[in-house]
């Protein structure tokens, strides 16, 4: 299966807002003792770092960090931005996150109305794929193809518009989903660390202001884990799902960037050999396409 979302517009994010609050959220979320300054302020009005502490570990002046927490980060070197994440203790993908923010790469700009296009290779090799569920993930969280058996395991996608195939209107505004994973509130952390990435990516990129946008309207919790400016990049991990059908799953899922096209990337699942989930699989394989019409 696949199917393209359509275009949308909105105004682009802004790039120096959002690495101004990126560094302030980085800077707050740090504590004296974590950085072996417990002695110093024991009065302190602000949470965190303040921002001669986190400049004096940096080893830069006050007066260049403030202009960099303030979003100016033009000609700013990659040692600065380098001795400025170790200070603040950043992950790795934090740490992309932060360079995407202060030094952007120009993008060239494509027609409004273009669509991600996903490889004909790439949709066999999701058909082939018969007892996996498996679907091609893009920018802003769009599920552009996907297989029987991911239709089987997360719902009928082909019934829904194209603007609603995101992971992130999917979890936020379709209530159903909520049931489907056990933790619902880490698989909306998930996406929105996710959303967050692109954003420093692709600043520029008006569907996912748009989306953005949306979502900050339409949904609470979008709101507030938009505000913590958290970043991750998930390659793998374990779901607990409740699936309508089979019940209780325990999946494995793995995800694979599309060499070629660095925006698109396949996710599988996959049960532990000879579990209940396995044997849950198998039933939902068995049942295709009624499976799928009778779940989310």
């Amino acid at each position: 299966m696949d199917e393209q979302p359509e275009a949308g517009g909105g105004r682009a994010l802004d790039r120096r807002a959002e690495l101004s609050e990126f560094l302030r959220s980085r800077r707050a979320r740090l504590k004296p003792d974590d950085v072996g300054l417990s002695g110093f302020g024991r009065q302190r009005r602000v949470p965190g770092l303040r921002r001669e502490e986190l400049a004096q570990l940096a080893g830069v002046s006050v007066a260049y960090y403030t202009r960099l927490e303030q979003g100016n980060g033009r000609n700013v070197s990659a040692e600065v931005l380098d001795s400025i994440a170790r200070a603040l203790r950043l992950t790795d993908a934090e740490h992309a996150h932060l360079i995407h923010l202060a030094r952007p790469k120009a993008h060239k700009k494509r027609p409004a109305a273009r669509q991600p296009q996903v490889r004909p290779a790439l949709r066999e090799l999701l058909d082939t794929m018969d007892s996996v569920p498996a679907y091609i993930v893009g920018r802003r969280s769009e599920i552009l193809a996907w297989n029987r058996m991911a239709a089987a395991l997360f719902g009928d996608w082909s019934r829904l518009s194209p603007a609603d195939r995101t992971w992130a209107r999917l979890v936020f505004l379709h209530p159903p989903y909520r049931e489907l994973f056990v933790n619902w509130e880490q698989k909306a952390i998930d996406v929105v660390s996710t959303l967050r990435m692109d954003a420093g990516r692709f600043p520029d990129d008006p569907r996912l202001s748009a989306l953005v946008g949306e979502l900050s309207v339409k949904s609470e919790e979008f709101r507030r884990l938009w505000a913590t400016h958290d970043v991750k990049e998930q390659c793998h991990g374990l779901k607990q799902l409740h699936h309508p059908l089979v019940g209780a799953l325990a999946l494995s899922f793995e995800s694979f960037r599309a060499a070629g096209d660095p925006d698109l990337s396949l996710v599988t699942y996959h049960a532990e050999p000879g579990s209940p989930s396995a044997e849950s699989l198998r039933l939902l394989s068995s049942w295709g396409t009624d499976a799928a019409r009778a779940t989310l």
